[in-house]
């Protein structure tokens, strides 16, 4: 049975296609995630699963159809709807010669917080375990801490839409724990969150999308009627093994 339409929905797309060059990376996406709820994004490398982020981000323009984030049509209205909007993608997106509380700073001048968001900042430094970090230059920080940080600039503004590119990575458990208030689904917050870790991805309780790695749905639908065998199928491209071949919708 297919999903009734979620009304005023957080993220939408119907019939959305990007390629570079001559190469498709997304063909065919329709998808909707309801205001609050986590979409897990699977699949292989290569299968379109950041190039997607960046699209819901308004970072990348659709080839063709339509986008629609947090009632804004993208790419057209994306300036409406960006200071709503948390983004992490592999990039860190900070300056490797400002300090940490400096990166900070200087978005939070972006998003229009008062007094510089110094309170916040503050707050977020100390959850990440960073504070005596405040001074340090990004380019003398390890992988781990740039990763946190990242994090920091993500959720510094409190936006309603998390979009998530491997938010773990670089981080051990301890700092996967440290990190875990600011980007989990507790917080309520719309998020799309695209992961290698299938077994995380599945006992998220919240949807799946899944991407072969020609950029089309192998699967979409609720993590709980997911198996992890059908889900790694996705990454070998098994495409006769795969969801679609287990009378799940696609």
């Amino acid at each position: 049975m297919a999903d009734l339409p979620i009304k005023d929905p957080a993220v939408a797309t119907a019939g959305l296609f990007r390629a570079y060059g001559d190469s498709w990376v997304l063909t065919g996406i329709d998808l909707e995630l309801g205001r609050g709820e986590t979409l897990a994004v699977i699949g292989a490398n290569g299968a379109g699963k950041s190039t997607l982020l960046r699209i819901l981000a308004g970072l990348l323009r659709p080839t063709e159809g339509r986008v629609e984030v947090l009632g804004a049509a993208l790419p057209s209205e994306a300036h409406e709807v960006r200071a709503r909007i948390g983004y992490l993608g592999h990039e860190a997106l900070l300056y490797r010669d400002l300090s940490a509380a400096e990166n900070l700073r200087f978005h939070a001048r972006l998003f229009g917080l008062p007094n510089e968001g110094r309170e916040r900042i503050a707050e977020l430094l100390a959850l990440v375990r960073l504070e005596h970090r405040a001074t340090t230059r990004i380019g003398e920080m390890s992988a781990g801490m740039v990763q946190r940080l990242a994090i920091c600039r993500a959720v510094l503004h409190e936006p309603e839409l998390l979009l998530l590119d491997e938010p773990l990575a670089h981080l051990d458990p301890d700092g996967a724990a440290t990190v875990a208030p600011l980007i989990g689904s507790t917080q309520g917050r719309s998020r799309v969150v695209v992961t290698h870790d299938i077994a995380t991805a599945l006992a998220g309780g919240g949807r799946i999308l899944a991407l072969r790695r020609d950029g089309t749905v192998a699967y979409r639908g609720l993590a709980q009627d997911l198996d992890e065998e059908a889900a790694r199928a996705v990454y070998a491209d098994r495409a006769d093994e795969g969801p679609g071949s287990r009378g799940v919708a696609a």
